[in-house]
């Protein structure tokens, strides 16, 4: 699903970069409109952390998930972009949620040099992945909220 003129009911929202070793996740809101970071989950044998994003849904109660969309930099797909996909529909299958992929080229790049930005070199993978998460969402939720 990836209408951007189409919305989605009130409620918060979780957005998921994935990877094959962490999985980032924020939070955000349809109403407001804003995305905040979360946690970064690891994964364990490239399988992601079930338990830890079971807890998050029950605790944030989403109406809707988004997954960032791995595409290379023409935007064509890749091994993980397959591997992202096959997660978003394990996420609608498990949680009975809509699931919604968004693309997500450049946004860990982008999240690395925010973080060199304020932490100088001093930051970890959890890091990028979590606030490319956020990244992520955001840009959903600019297309998405009410």
């Amino acid at each position: 699903m990836n209408a951007k003129s189409e919305r989605t009911e009130s409620g918060n929202v979780l957005g998921f970069d994935y990877g094959l070793r962490f999985i980032g996740i924020a939070v955000g809101q349809t109403l407001t409109g804003g995305a905040r970071e979360l946690i970064t989950l690891r994964s364990r044998d490239q399988r992601p952390d079930w338990e830890g994003i079971s807890q998050l849904i029950e605790e944030w109660r989403p109406v809707a998930l988004v997954v960032g969309l791995p595409l290379d930099r023409e935007g064509g797909e890749q091994e993980l972009t397959h591997r992202a996909r096959r997660f978003g529909n394990q996420l609608r299958g498990r949680y009975n949620l809509p699931v919604y992929m968004e693309d997500e080229r450049f946004t860990s790049l982008e999240a690395s040099g925010l973080l060199m930005e304020a932490h100088g070199s001093r930051y970890r993978k959890e890091d990028v992945d979590r606030l490319a998460a956020r990244i992520i969402l955001q840009a959903w939720l600019d297309q998405h909220s009410k």
